[in-house]
């Protein structure tokens, strides 16, 4: 009877893997977080900046400051305080500027995003690449689902 030997490497992360659960999609949210936000220290920015520069720049038509408020809040569910102040940092470092009623991204800030694009493409390849694509499609579904029911709960703790 011959026996072979038993090593961490013949096991396979899908029979080793977690659940997913809410405490494995916040590690992978805040180790993708982490790793954005160091690229976005480097320039100057926070997280909340670049989630508000990012609503502003791949808007279809101008936005109003009450535009991007609702926009982010829906996205990071911050307050709308925090969120006009951080208006205020992206004005003040001239990344947006008032166009009447609107705001509008500068070339500073189109320049920035394609920097900061383009500095994180080979991270964002090196963590995304070789997940096969089913099991990616498979993910997008939870996840977009989890969203979808976190959203609905927070709307009746809200209401």
């Amino acid at each position: 009877m011959s026996t072979a030997p038993t090593t961490a490497s013949t096991t396979t992360a899908s029979t080793t893997a977690p659940a997913a659960d809410a405490r494995v999609l916040a590690l992978a949210h805040y180790a993708a977080r982490g790793v954005l936000e160091h690229a976005l220290a480097r320039h100057g920015i926070t997280f909340q900046q670049q989630v508000t520069l990012r609503a502003a720049l791949t808007a279809d038509t101008p936005q109003t400051p009450e535009d991007l408020v609702t926009q982010v809040r829906g996205s990071l569910k911050a307050d709308p305080a925090d969120i006009r102040a951080t208006l205020d940092e992206l004005l003040a470092k001239q990344l947006l500027v008032v166009d009447g009623a609107h705001l509008r991204p500068t070339d500073a800030a189109r320049e920035l995003t394609a920097t900061l694009g383009a500095e994180t493409a080979p991270i964002s390849a090196r963590i995304w690449g070789g997940i096969p694509a089913e099991d990616l499609a498979a993910a997008g579904r939870v996840l977009a689902l989890v969203a979808e029911r976190a959203n609905a709960e927070l709307a009746t703790l809200t209401a």
